[in-house]
């Protein structure tokens, strides 16, 4: 039995063996089969993250034009959502701190490659179903739900992804056997591994196990214990039937993936943040839009209630959309009463930087609102932002696992209902709120309450002793550790 006709010593029936290769073969007609091809890297400082973290972002060349030696490491990842950036700006950020040179691998963004061309299209679909799972109830009861909780999670779904990923290797010539190489996503991971990388580190998302997430051949990071022990034994991934488990070593509990300039701030943010709640100052609240560009017509509900409060100045409010201007252009014509207490951000990541470290010192008033078309500068905006904000708006993402104080929006795809769960009984977040009105009541609860968000804060400063928020660095040091 070839071994990608089992995963972990599970033996796959034949009829999802096939349908895998017939998947492969259908993006292979459709996007060629360039696994014979000598793609060649340069590098060069990426956008908003370079000079703050000391990333260099790989582009294809025409030779080879990077020397990677015994400090490098590769961050692998996709855009495909914010979340899988994210988790990649955290990995990067810890291997800086620890002295590595973190090199930034999109397999999404080589768009010349049959990698590029295939992720191009997977997201294209995933961003369409995150927003109709939104706006068409039925389409998410029937269809977005079931397909992110429980189709995902089938062991023959991950069959069909490990053989696609087979198509993906040919950008990974330059790298050595043994480089350190850190996915934030699945597919680098896979292809990785495809691609003969012997210390791949598979920096799993979410809370919730799912084969999709499988990557055998690499050692599998999970930010919770529950995670862990639910992929050790490969829970329901076949249904009711047992399966074999994962060997011992081949998934580690790491705990929360957080960028290091958040965790080494932790306790100082937080003291803001009480002195805030004590002194009486405007609640800094923080909205940000994910990479989908879902909710929209929640974002409208929560901002009109919260209106009264900020224009008595009991409140201000941070909207971080991301890339997704139209999306703002929408909210602005929906609400045009924000209009008079507002000020942009919009494709001036310095502005945005600046503001943050003004807004660490002094006083925030009124709305500000963030817009960046690059991907770096609109996902790393929210990190900077957080920092400065007593409570960060969001549906129970990778953000669930950031020390902030968090209100937890109703989720977009099941796969996401355990990081509220995570975060609720941490304590440094809500409960999903499930529905507009729970969310805005909620809301209001934390506006008129400050010892709420004070509570929350004693859990995060708890949660830092006990070392939840250090998955990133734990995740590098697996990395180096198996390179050595």
């Amino acid at each position: 039995m070839e071994k990608s006709k089992s995963i972990f010593g599970n033996e796959l029936p034949e009829r999802s063996y096939r349908k895998a290769l017939h998947t492969k073969q259908k993006y292979c007609r459709k996007y060629g089969d360039d696994g014979d091809r000598i793609y060649h890297l340069a590098a060069e400082p990426a956008p908003a993250i370079g000079s703050l973290l000391g990333v260099q972002n790989l582009r294809l060349s025409e030779e080879p034009a990077v020397q990677f030696d015994a400090h490098s490491i590769i961050i692998g990842s996709i855009r495909m959502g914010f979340g899988h950036y994210r988790i990649a700006m955290a990995m990067a950020s810890a291997a800086h701190a620890m002295g590595y040179q973190p090199y930034w691998f999109d397999l999404h963004a080589f768009g010349e490659a049959a990698c590029g061309r295939i992720i191009g299209e997977q997201n294209q679909l995933y961003s369409l179903g995150s927003r109709l799972s939104q706006q068409l109830p039925p389409f998410n009861k029937l269809v977005w739900e079931p397909l992110n909780s429980e189709g995902f999670r089938r062991l023959s779904y991950n069959c069909s992804d490990q053989k696609t990923a087979e198509l993906m290797t040919g950008v990974y010539c330059d790298f050595p056997k043994d480089i350190p190489f850190i996915a934030a996503h699945v597919w680098p991971s896979q292809a990785a591994v495809h691609a003969g990388l012997t210390h791949v580190v598979n920096a799993v998302p979410d809370n919730w196990p799912m084969a999709l997430h499988l990557s055998e051949g690499a050692v599998h990071t999970v930010q919770t214990p529950s995670a862990c022990l639910g992929y050790r034994a490969l829970r329901g991934m076949n249904g009711s039937r047992p399966l074999k488990p994962m060997p011992k070593g081949a998934v580690v509990c790491t705990g929360h993936y957080v960028d290091h300039e958040i965790v080494s701030n932790l306790e100082a943010d937080c003291a803001q943040r009480i002195r805030r709640m004590r002194s009486g100052a405007p609640k800094r609240w923080l909205l940000s839009v994910g990479g989908a560009g879902a909710q929209k017509q929640l974002f409208v509900t929560l901002i009109r209630r919260l209106m009264p409060a900020i224009k008595k100045d009991h409140a201000a409010l941070l909207v971080n959309v991301g890339d997704h201007a139209q999306v703002w252009k929408e909210l602005m014509q929906e609400i045009p009463e924000m209009q008079p207490y507002l000020t942009e951000h919009f494709d001036r990541f310095q502005d945005t930087a600046a503001f943050c470290g003004e807004g660490s010192r002094g006083e925030v008033h009124g709305i500000h609102a963030f817009c960046h078309r690059d991907i770096f500068a609109a996902v790393y905006s929210t990190n900077l932002l957080m920092r400065i904000s007593d409570v960060l708006i969001t549906k129970p993402s990778e953000l669930s696992f950031y020390p902030v104080p968090k209100l937890m929006l109703p989720r977009v795809g099941g796969h996401e209902a355990w990081g509220a769960i995570r975060a609720a009984e941490i304590g440094d977040g809500t409960y999903e709120c499930s529905t507009p009105a729970e969310a805005a009541a909620m809301m209001m609860l934390l506006q008129k309450n400050g010892d709420i968000i004070e509570q929350m804060c004693r859990y995060i400063l708890c949660a830092k002793k006990a070392g939840i928020y250090d998955g990133a660095y734990k995740a590098v040091r697996l990395a180096v550790a198996s390179s050595d």
